[in-house]
């Protein structure tokens, strides 16, 4: 008897005991394999993505020549590289890896084999030695049949005659190869079939053979690779991948902080650079850590988390403020109006923060990632999964619409990947506790072991209309009585906490609480760490019910955030909202007001976009300011949308920032000779051109909010823009507000000269000013000319040598 004994409590303690030999995570998600959906909210979405939006993004791969691509360089056709950017290669692979999560699910004979068939064509232009980048290949091959000379340049990726010359740049030939590493072992996983594997082994082979300390000792340009060397290792068990994903790390610290290789990475503790480049190697940062039992990058993931979440993060979920670099600038800098907030920013701001949440189990991680979620994520693919967002704005001037893809189609590739593995951020797993991160309809099946050391299958399951509603009701199922911990989530919004940090705040006190019923009957519990911990012997048939309470909250953004002052959002749930200008009674919500909205309704609306709750509110349109508190107001009902839901019936004004009260509104322009005439411009304009006669007067020359055209690539040429008036005009007076955004590292300038001409008898002449054309920055400049009667006038502008110009503003009187 005392054998036995000492046997069981010898086996506990090898149970229970940390196992050092393996690092992992502390807590591990429930795979998306393993987790079935049947809300109304996600399972759609995600069955739009696997019968439109992927078969949608391969059948762009193969009319924009990324596929053939990999046949050129596969020599089953002839030609040249297809396409504008060399990384093209990386959609293919993002969308075959989406392909390969739908496939775990929902097997598809006719998807597989087509997926078979591209990775034979891609198994085809890897080379000999396993390098694998179907740019170089084609320009190899071309320079030596004597078609080109020199290697081709392009606006993000500059050639050249060796391998890895500029990866630590812009070449991404290890951003590709990291896309290859994550379809390769999704596709492995799904269908267990090695081809795109081993086309995917070789190349990592390669790559640990040429880069390392004493070898190619140069960091990634785009970090990807390092995940998916990561994924790699965990398919084969090969340390020396993660290893080589440990070095693309810890090598950075000598070049662009554009690219996070300003400082070593253990010792940044800002957010900056390029949005999605940070957040893969964040991502990959975690990984290490948690797969080497390392603390070493600790410090400075919580610090960057800190320092995006409480000062860089859109109150969508969105990061990534700035478009000139894609990325972040300084602290508390959140433009509307410009806001670049990338879908693919935050598809990789989602991976971030959960695997801090397995490193930690602190579910201020998933409160981010469900706002990113629900909110700027869902945003970039439209309802009918075949139209997306690249960046995502707070406010449109009917300005944006979703495009069908984009040249750089790095977001719709992205979209169709991560939308089949959204079921895996629901459930997470650590010994015998089990976490309730999102609350969709779903259920899912674990394992837990008893004091018996026996394997138990508990069935976890919930029903609810979140985020349409705050009732949640989870079934535990266990096949046998078992003791373990449920940790359910209580959102930090639920408890009166906007965000972790004071970035966002509700300045309204809610008396609404959290309501939680075990078996009908009210539970006390505690709250640590964000979670409701229920830990006793559970049975089948128990049965957890949360009332998580809806009101219509207000949003306040902290007192540093100039674009936000005097300023209100609306949040309901996990969702934030927003006015679209077809839902009002005047569409001119740019022109609106609000005062505090004490009385806000809430309504579902079957028939509305698919079927939604609307909010309903008075407001006032501005018709005009005659004082900061003072002004012609007419009342009028507002309607708001969930944001994720908007520009999905065409091009439309958007509003997520109300002003409250006069003193932010803006009233509507008045009419004026510029606003009613026609608007051109030469050849190669960017912008909209309605822009320059709105009367949205620029903070500097550098204002992205106020609206703006610009001619760049053009540099130091002569360029020009048009008013063709209504009727003839008598006019002797413009006024010119150039765009210059040198301060953003922008490639535009006030221009070197300008002049004004005035069409007469067809022919163009130019105005008598005898005081010339001064040229200002962050100022107007005015000219007084002998009064012309004419049709049309034109301002006439020379671009500075090396640099592009542009205009915010052109008045005529």
């Amino acid at each position: 008897m005392k054998k036995v004994i000492l046997l069981v409590l010898a086996t506990l303690l090898l149970y229970c005991r940390p196992k050092t030999q393996t690092p992992s995570y502390n807590v591990k998600p429930v795979p998306f394999t393993q987790v079935k959906i049947t809300d109304n909210f996600w399972a759609p979405r995600i069955e739009t993505v696997r019968t439109v939006t992927i078969p949608y993004a391969f059948q762009q791969c193969v009319e924009t020549g990324r596929v053939k691509n990999f046949e050129v360089a596969g020599g089953s056709a002839r030609g040249a590289f297809c396409g504008q950017y060399a990384f093209d290669d990386s959609d293919v692979y993002k969308v075959i890896e989406g392909a390969a999560y739908s496939l775990q699910v929902h097997p598809d004979t006719a998807l597989e084999n087509y997926v078979d068939g591209l990775i034979e064509k891609i198994a085809k232009a890897q080379e000999p030695d396993g390098y694998l980048y179907t740019w170089r290949s084609i320009y190899d091959r071309e320079k030596a049949a004597g078609v080109v000379k020199e290697p081709v340049s392009g606006q993000f990726y500059k050639g050249s005659d060796t391998r890895w010359e500029h990866e630590d740049q812009h070449s991404h030939e290890l951003y590709n190869a990291g896309h290859l590493y994550e379809a390769a072992v999704a596709y492995f996983q799904a269908t267990g079939k090695r081809t795109l594997l081993d086309v995917a082994l070789k190349n990592a082979d390669l790559v640990e053979k040429t880069f390392g300390w004493g070898k190619l000792e140069k960091a990634t340009g785009h970090q990807e690779i390092e995940i998916g060397l990561v994924k790699l290792f965990q398919v084969t068990g090969e340390q020396r991948y993660l290893d080589l994903a440990q070095f693309f790390l810890d090598v950075r610290g000598y070049g662009d902080i554009y690219m996070q290789n300003h400082q070593k990475v253990k010792d940044q503790r800002e957010i900056a650079g390029h949005a999605v480049r940070a957040c893969y190697m964040y991502s990959a940062m975690a990984d290490v850590t948690a797969l080497k039992g390392t603390a070493e990058y600790l410090p400075a993931l919580d610090a960057i988390w800190e320092d995006v979440v409480g000062k860089k993060m859109y109150v969508t979920g969105g990061i990534g403020s700035s478009g000139s670099n894609e990325g972040f600038s300084q602290p508390y800098d959140l433009p509307n109006y410009s806001a670049y907030c990338e879908t693919c920013a935050s598809i990789a701001f989602v991976l971030w923060n959960q695997r801090m949440f397995q490193l930690t189990g602190d579910a201020k991680y998933m409160d981010v990632l469900e706002r990113t979620l629900y909110n700027a994520l869902d945003a970039g693919l439209s309802f009918s999964g075949d139209r997306f967002f690249y960046p995502n704005p707070l406010e449109s001037r009917k300005n944006v619409e979703r495009s069908p893809w984009f040249a750089c189609a790095c977001c719709p590739s992205n979209v169709a990947r991560f939308f089949p593995s959204i079921p895996g951020y629901i459930y997470a797993k650590r010994g015998n506790e089990i976490y309730v991160n999102l609350f969709v309809s779903s259920e899912t099946t674990v394992q837990n072991v008893n004091s018996r050391l026996q394997l138990v299958n508990v069935n976890i399951s919930q029903q609810t209309k979140y985020p349409w509603d705050g009732k949640v009701t989870i079934r535990v199922e266990p096949e046998k009585p078992n003791t373990f911990t449920l940790k359910v989530r209580i959102p930090g919004w639920a408890q009166g906490d906007a965000v972790p940090f004071d970035l966002y705040s509700f300045p309204k006190h809610d008396d609404s609480k959290v309501y939680i019923f075990l078996n009908g009957k009210s539970l006390p519990v505690t709250i640590r760490h964000g979670y409701a911990i229920m830990e006793r012997k559970w049975k089948k048939g128990d049965q957890v019910e949360i009332a998580l309470p809806m009101p219509v909250r207000q949003v306040a953004a902290n007192s540093k955030v100039a674009a936000d002052a005097d300023r209100l959002a609306l949040q309901r749930g996990p969702l934030m909202y927003c006015l679209e200008g077809k839902d009002q009674p005047d569409d001119r919500i740019l022109n609106i007001m609000v005062n505090d909205l004490d009385d806000i309704s809430t309504k579902f609306e079957p028939d509305m976009l698919g079927g939604l709750p609307t909010l309903s509110f008075d407001g006032f349109l501005v018709k005009k300011k005659s004082a900061p508190d003072q002004g012609d107001l007419q009342k009028m009902r507002l309607k708001a949308i969930p944001y994720f839901a908007w520009a999905n019936r065409g091009m439309d004004n958007m509003l997520v920032w109300l002003p409250n009260g006069l003193r932010a509104a803006r009233p509507i322009s008045q009419p004026s000779i510029a606003s009613q005439s026609k608007i051109s411009a030469s050849d190669g304009v960017k912008g909209e051109l309605s822009g320059v006669a709105d009367q949205w007067l620029p903070q500097n020359a550098d204002d992205h909010e106020n609206p703006y055209i610009h001619w760049w690539p053009h540099f130091g040429t002569t360029e020009w823009l048009q008013y063709d008036f209504e009727k003839e005009e008598q006019v002797g007076t413009v006024r010119v507000y150039w765009f210059d955004d040198e301060a953003s590292g922008g490639g535009c300038r006030i221009p070197e000269s300008w002049r004004v001409l005035y069409l007469e008898n067809g022919e163009w002449k130019q105005v008598y000013a005898p005081k010339g054309y001064a040229v200002t920055k962050d100022g107007w400049d005015k000219v007084q000319f002998e009064p012309v009667k004419t049709s049309a006038l034109r301002l006439e502008l020379v671009c500075r040598q090396g640099v592009s110009a542009g205009v915010h503003e052109w008045e005529v009187r």
